[in-house]
Formats: structure tokens, sequence, C-alpha cells
């Protein structure tokens, strides 16, 4: 299991698989909540995750392939595109500190 400090996350990477947009308003959303605490957040396919993502953010059933695209990066899975407690829980750490885990 890889960790980090939340307050160490500096990329955020979104994967996708169909790239239908409910992931593309996610990354969206990310943008806007964690622009303040100067953090990028991209959107990428999962196979195409880049090497200097901190952490992945993807829906559950991609996490096998995107822990597969970036070995030793955090991946923090959700069931639901917004308003999942999981990408609340990374937000939270990102702007108040705490361990990623996945």
């Amino acid at each position: 299991m890889t960790q980090m400090d939340g307050k160490d996350i500096r990329k955020i990477v979104v994967a996708c698989d169909a790239g239908m947009g409910s992931s593309v308003m996610l990354a969206s959303s990310l943008r806007k909540e964690l622009k303040k605490a100067g953090v990028t957040v991209e959107h990428t396919p999962v196979n195409s995750i880049p090497a200097d993502a901190d952490v992945v953010v993807c829906h559950a059933g991609l996490g096998a392939r995107a822990r597969g695209s970036a070995p030793g990066t955090p991946i923090v899975t959700f069931q639901v595109f917004l308003g999942d407690p999981a990408v609340t829980r990374l937000v939270k750490a990102v702007k108040d500190g705490g361990e990623i885990g996945a």
C-alpha cells in the first residue's frame, strides 16, 4: 500500500476509460475545489497516466488497471462520480493534511 500526506500532493490525475464525461466533470470539480491549495488536476485515459501523478482518482471498476499504469502511485477509487466519500476524504487531506493511501 502506497501512502503519502495530503499536503504533499501537487498533481492529481482523474483517470477514465471511455471518456463519457462524468470523469471530466469530476476533474473540473476537483480543479475548482483545490485551486487555492496549489494542486493541478488533469484528466487522462487510465492506460496513459503520467509518471508525475502524485495521486490517481478513478472509478472502482478501473482500479486494477490504474495500479498497472501507475505502480507505486496512490490510487483513490470511488463508486459515485460526484459526492463520493473517498473523493471527499482526498480533498480534506489535501486541504488539512492527513494520510492518503491506496
